[in-house]
């Protein structure tokens, strides 16, 4: 099933998400409506926040990515309670983000380009690992979700000034998108 992606202004997107249980009731079913809201959104990343649920859940798609990015081809994961353990602050990039809940905002951020996060998978298999690269920024940007943040949150100062008539906006519920969105 297809759910609504909540938008810039909705109070649970600012909320800090709970670790849930391999019990958690609908789990199966909610990632998989996950996986179709993010298809249909054409995204490459969801975290549960974003579909209303206060909890720590992300899938993210870099399969999509493959003919440009060919080490991400088949690229399907699904992360419970994740969470980043450590930043490696030795190198950092600076690219451009966009985000579903913020439709029509695209801001460059600077983030680390390697990290160490802990998950589970889809089968509650435990994961502890070091990731870097691309997929380190889908990371970060999907996992701040579950802390409350958005990208818009690192921006400079100044650019999140040139920007603040857009956040308005969606606060405001005027903007475009071609998905299903809930707002104010």
């Amino acid at each position: 099933m297809i759910l609504p992606i909540y938008i810039y202004g909705q109070p649970v997107l600012r909320k800090v998400a709970e670790d849930i249980t391999p019990d958690y009731p609908g789990l199966k079913e909610l990632i998989d409506n996950m996986w179709d809201t993010l298809a249909e959104s054409e995204g490459i990343g969801l975290a549960a926040p974003q579909i209303g649920k206060p909890i720590r859940v992300v899938v993210i798609d870099l399969d999509v990515l493959s003919e440009d990015l060919p080490e991400y081809k088949g690229f399907r994961h699904v992360f419970i309670n994740p969470h980043i353990v450590e930043f490696d602050d030795s190198q950092t990039d600076s690219s451009e983000e966009g985000c579903l809940s913020l439709p029509g905002i695209h801001e460059k951020v600077v983030r680390p380009t390697r990290i160490h996060v802990t998950y589970l998978d889809e089968n509650m298999t435990p994961h502890d690992e070091w990731v870097e690269g691309y997929l380190a920024r889908v990371m970060q940007h999907e996992f701040d979700h579950l802390e409350g943040k958005m990208f818009v949150d690192r921006v400079s100062p100044l650019r999140k000034q040139l920007i603040k008539s857009k956040l308005r906006s969606l606060l405001q519920g005027r903007y475009r998108c071609s998905y299903r969105t809930k707002s104010k």
